[in-house]
């Protein structure tokens, strides 16, 4: 519960200045002396003194009549105060300071004149048809032009310990945000050093240094999260899938934890804190396959379960891994899970059955989302990080994004939207660039793109005012980076050209659905019509059987004309040569035309 503190006062007494009254002095303590603490004591003797040898001097300053004039309002004239006045006659003082008022008056309206009558004489010229008529607002769009999107480096926080770690996640201070929490852990399955520290820590902003607080887990965390109702506490999600809070009040150690046998059995990848009157309930999501809601008050089990099994029969086996979560509070029934096969899975919370929970699925990537979170302005519209791309998205369209930015060369690891502009949004990629998107602006690519360090950018934060970002890479570098303002302020109708292109986008998505839509019943048909033709197909499969026996016929009248030429030719050298044997070629020559015939149609 939140601490309030309540003030009582007569209505009568608001806003009334304070009196304060003189009273004589009042002992309030009194502290006799202790004799027997005096032999705890050594006289210094001799003692030095330091004495300064010259005269102590001091500087003094007053205010001649002239300043003393100056400062009632009176104007003077050039080369000092007229000798007949005398600034102790008020009413001579107020006199000469109306006609110098009255003077500086009159020309000032000269001025103003002249400038009109300069104007009026070159209306009669001749108008010259090259002249520039806007060249004071060109000028303005030039100076507003030449602020060009910028970022630059605040501050930069390593991880303390000798063997790095990643910076797995990054949490503001929800009051002033002056602080920012970091939880370290190793994402390498089974890669882990054995010296390897589980620490993570609580860093001043002001102060790169030293951390100001270290929290001590039983195992890494992977994610980390402040109460947005009370600053004091803080939830992690472990890699051994443990959940752990803790009190800042307290110490470094864990006010309570999660048990093993009820935790998740993968790692923890993110914890959202939920809506609720007591400020206490929170809810996780693991590659398990589970998504969990837990009361810190009683971390010995979760209140509630779900299993992300797309066949909705709540199968652990057939679960869809978690990476990321989204929860908005104006849409206190509604969460959607991010998951490890590129699906952002859309859950309602207050359904009657688990498997009414599962409401739909979007499918577009083709890896693990690791960001996932809803426009601020436009809760509608969401945006998801995961392979090359970003993609923002729309509720009312499945099977498309609306809008993607262009496939990287590099992965994308992490992103989130801009707090105060609707179209301004933030992604990191492994090769240690940090991209600042202004849909507005351009579409195909960023509008400011900043190498931020060597290795890989893994996480990304932005402040509630959106002018600090923070950003964590794999060796457990934190850097700080404050962009400019261009960047944090929100722009002149800029609501509602987003709405605009949003609207148009999702419009244009719509009819592109029912276009592919209608091309799969055409499909559809198509299938059913060629079912019908299997039968004509099938009479097809007859003509095709006549045409072979038909080649077979004409291969086997070739072979036979060829086999008589062959025995006329012989028979007639054999007369030649005066030979002639009696045999019976022709019986033979069927003979060996037949198996000849049989060898080639096993062949075929």
């Amino acid at each position: 519960m939140e601490i309030v503190y309540v003030y009582t006062k007569k209505r009568s007494e608001f806003g009334r200045q304070c009196n304060f009254s003189d009273r004589p002095a009042e002992l309030h303590v009194d502290i006799l002396p202790d004799i027997s603490l005096a032999a705890n004591f050594t006289v210094r003797d001799p003692c030095n003194v330091t004495v300064q040898c010259a005269e102590e001097m001091s500087e003094h300053e007053v205010n001649t009549e002239r300043f003393e004039s100056e400062s009632r309002g009176i104007n003077h004239v050039e080369g000092g105060w007229p000798k007949d006045l005398n600034p102790e006659d008020m009413e001579v003082t107020i006199r000469y300071r109306k006609k110098v008022e009255k003077d500086e008056h009159y020309q000032n309206t000269i001025m103003q004149i002249a400038g009109l009558m300069e104007h009026c004489c070159k209306q009669n010229n001749a108008t010259d048809i090259y002249q520039e008529f806007f060249e004071e607002e060109d000028d303005e769009v030039v100076e507003e032009s030449e602020e060009q999107p910028s970022a630059k480096t605040i501050n930069v926080f390593r991880d303390p310990n000798e063997v790095k770690r990643t910076a797995t996640s990054l949490c503001w201070h929800p009051d002033g945000n002056h602080k920012l929490a970091v939880a370290y852990s190793s994402l390498e399955f089974q890669r882990a050093p054995n010296d390897m520290s589980f620490d993570s820590y609580i860093w001043d902003i002001e102060n790169p240094n030293k951390p100001e607080m270290t929290l001590k887990p039983v195992s890494p965390l992977v994610c980390l999260e402040y109460n947005p109702k009370d600053s004091h506490i803080l939830v992690g999600g472990s890699y051994n899938g443990q959940i752990a809070y803790w009190d800042t009040r307290k110490g470094s150690q864990p006010a309570e934890m999660s048990t093993i046998e009820h935790s998740h059995r993968d790692p923890v990848y993110k914890v959202i804190w939920l809506q609720s009157k007591t400020g206490t309930d929170i809810f996780s999501a693991s590659t398990d396959g589970q998504v969990l809601w837990w009361d810190i008050r009683k971390m010995s089990e979760p209140f509630e379960r779900l299993v992300l099994d797309p066949s909705k029969k709540g199968n652990l086996d057939n679960a869809l891994g978690a990476v990321s979560l989204e929860f908005e509070t104006t849409m206190p029934t509604k969460f959607m899970v991010g998951t490890e096969q590129g699906l952002v899975v859309s859950c309602n919370r207050k359904a009657k059955t688990p498997a009414e929970k599962i409401v739909c699925t979007y499918s577009g990537h083709h890896g693990p989302i690791y960001a996932l979170q809803r426009n601020p302005f436009f809760p509608k519209n969401f945006l998801t990080v995961a392979d090359w791309t970003a993609r923002i998205w729309s509720e009312d369209i499945k099977e498309s994004s609306i809008m993607w930015t262009k496939y990287h060369m590099a992965h994308l690891l992490d992103g989130c939207w801009s707090p105060v502009r609707p179209s301004v949004f933030f992604t990191v990629k492994m090769d240690g660039t940090l991209d600042v998107w202004d849909i507005l602006f351009k579409q195909n690519d960023p509008t400011l793109s900043l190498k931020v360090c060597d290795e890989a950018l893994c996480s990304i934060r932005v402040q509630d005012n959106g002018r600090f970002l923070g950003c964590g890479s794999q060796l457990g570098t934190t850097t700080l980076l404050e962009v400019s303002a261009g960047l944090c302020t929100l722009q002149k109708n800029e609501k509602a050209m987003v709405s605009e292109m949003f609207e148009r986008e999702t419009k244009r998505e719509k009819i592109l659905e029912a276009r592919h839509r209608e091309m799969r019943l055409k499909e559809r048909s198509r299938s059913e019509q060629s079912r019908e033709d299997e039968g004509k197909e099938a009479d097809g499969e007859e003509s095709t059987e006549e045409l072979v026996a038909r080649a077979e016929r004409e291969f086997f009248d070739i072979m036979e004309a060829e086999k008589k030429k062959e025995w006329n030719e012989e028979r007639q050298r054999e007369k030649e040569k005066g030979v002639c044997e009696e045999k019976d070629f022709q019986e033979e020559h069927e003979t060996n035309g037949v198996s000849s015939f049989t060898r080639r149609e096993i062949s075929l």
